[in-house]
């Protein structure tokens, strides 16, 4: 596995090694040894996938408030998204900044969102699948959101449509609105 970092400290690209023949491929997508030797000590706990069935359907920015946040590791095995991660944490240097990657079956990347950020994406093909491990179980009454379009955060989303998005997603307040529990240099 090849781990890169991005602009925004802690939020990393995941990149697995596939080896291929002529059946097909292989490649592991997680190992917490290979992981630890990286600096990444998380401990997932439960396993998520979605199917979105339209191009532009945008889902998030999405995070949980502590003591329940989440760290996720991102992955696309069915199309293509744009994922993005944005810093939440009051006092950060990159509050309010984002990062995104497109994700998609054929190059494998991964994108590892600690806690303290908002995540998102938006597909970028039809029938799509993603699939994330969490580092925390769902807590419907930590469950929090961030307009797609803040205009303080500025995500260029690739696709210029409107997006299909949830009710929950389309009354989602902005960035300084947001309920957010988060402080830079908190552990948790």
């Amino acid at each position: 596995m090849n781990v890169t970092e991005t602009s925004l400290p802690g939020v990393k690209i995941i990149e697995p090694k596939v080896f291929g023949d002529h059946r097909g491929w292989f490649m592991e997508t997680y190992n917490t040894e290979t992981l630890k030797k990286n600096g990444i000590n998380i401990n997932f706990v439960q396993d998520n996938q979605s199917f979105s069935a339209a191009k532009g359907t945008l889902r998030g920015l999405h995070y949980q408030l502590n003591p329940k946040s989440q760290s996720k590791l991102v992955r696309c095995t069915r199309g293509v998204i744009f994922d993005v991660a944005v810093d939440i944490r009051k006092g950060s240097p990159t509050f309010g900044k984002w990062f995104g990657i497109e994700l998609s079956a054929d190059n494998n990347k991964q994108l590892l969102v600690p806690k303290g950020f908002a995540h998102g994406f938006m597909t970028m093909t039809e029938d799509v699948e993603v699939q994330y491990k969490v580092d925390e179980l769902y807590a419907p009454d930590c469950d929090r959101g961030i307009i797609w379009n803040d205009h303080i955060i500025g995500i260029e989303w690739p696709i210029d449509i409107t997006p299909v998005l949830s009710a929950k997603d389309e009354k989602a307040p902005n960035l300084n609105e947001a309920e957010n529990n988060f402080i830079f240099g908190d552990t948790e």
